[in-house]
C-alpha cells in the first residue's frame, strides 16, 4: 500500500506507465498439472469419506452433472468456488448423506482441492522477472479463477489482487479493470496487463484503454479483432514489451 501511495504521485502527468497487472493461470504458471492434482485430492477426499458420493460417476457422468449444477445456478457464473462447493454439495446429498453431512463435506472436499490448486508451478524465470518489475511499478493480480497469488511463491511482489469472485463478474466485463484503476489511482493509460486470453485478457484490457502484452506461449495465431500491443511467448520477454510500450508512449 505504501508503494502505490507513492507511485500514485504519477497519475498527475497521466504519461508514465506506472502499473503491471497480470492474469494468473496460463499467464504466471501451466494451470492444468496443479487442476489434475486438486481435483485427484476432492476424488479422493470423497471415496474416503463420503463413499457412494461419486463411485458411481465415470468420468462423462461426473461432467454431465457438474454442467446441471452450472444451469441451475446461474448466480453463480462468476464465483467458481461457490459453484464447484454447491456441486460437492449435491454430489452428496444424491448419494443419500443429510444436509448437515453435505455441507461440512463439501466444505472439506473443496479444502482437499484448494490445497492442491495452490501447488503451482510459475513459468521458467517468472519469480525474476516479477522481482525485477516490482522495483519499478505496482504489480496487480486480475483473475477469473480462484487462484490467490497470495498462496503462491510470486506472493512477495504483488501489491493488489481481484478475482472474479470478488468483484461480482469476470473478464473482459471492464469491472475487474476498473477496480485496478481505482485501488492504484492510475489512468488506464498507465496501466499495462499481461495476459493469455485474447478475449478475456487482451479485449477487456483494450476497451477500458489499457495496453496490452498477450502471453502466447503456446505460439496461436491471433484469432481475430485488435490485437495487443505487444506478444511474447516467454515471460523472459516481457521487460522489454513493457519497455517498448512505454517508449512508444
Amino acid at each position: 500500500m505504501q508503494h502505490i501511495r507513492a507511485l500514485s504521485a504519477a497519475k498527475e502527468t497521466r504519461l508514465t506507465i506506472s502499473v503491471i497487472t497480470f492474469d494468473l493461470d496460463n499467464t504466471l504458471w501451466d494451470v492444468e498439472p496443479p487442476l489434475i492434482k486438486a481435483e485427484y485430492a476432492q476424488q479422493q477426499w470423497l471415496l474416503q469419506h463420503r463413499p457412494g458420493a461419486v463411485d458411481a460417476f465415470d468420468h462423462e457422468a461426473l461432467l454431465a452433472f457438474k454442467t446441471s449444477v452450472w444451469r441451475r445456478h446461474p448466480a453463480l457464473a462468476h464465483h467458481v468456488s461457490d459453484m464447484r462447493t454447491q456441486m460437492l454439495y449435491e454430489l452428496q446429498i444424491a448419494g443419500g448423506y443429510s444436509e448437515e453431512e453435505s455441507r461440512s463435506g463439501a466444505k472439506e472436499a473443496f479444502e482437499a482441492f484448494l490445497v492442491e490448486r495452490h501447488k503451482v508451478v510459475l513459468y521458467e524465470d517468472a519469480l525474476d522477472v516479477l522481482k525485477r518489475l516490482a522495483q519499478r511499478y505496482i504489480l496487480g493480480a486480475l483473475t477469473n479463477g480462484n487462484a490467490d497469488i497470495y498462496k503462491t511463491d510470486a506472493a512477495e511482489y504483488f501489491e493488489f489482487a481481484f478475482s472474479a469472485e470478488s468483484i461480482g463478474t469476470s473478464k473482459p466485463h471492464p469491472a475487474m479493470f476498473k477496480a485496478a484503476l481505482q485501488k492504484t489511482g492510475m489512468t488506464a493509460k498507465q496501466i499495462i496487463h499481461v495476459g493469455d486470453d485474447p478475449d478475456h485478457d487482451v479485449q477487456g484490457a483494450r476497451d477500458i484503454g489499457m495496453h496490452t502484452v498477450w502471453v502466447n506461449a503456446q505460439r496461436k495465431p491471433w484469432p481475430s479483432g485488435n490485437k495487443p500491443d505487444r506478444e511474447i511467448v516467454n515471460l523472459r520477454q516481457l521487460p522489454e514489451a513493457i519497455n517498448h510500450i512505454a517508449d512508444a508512449r
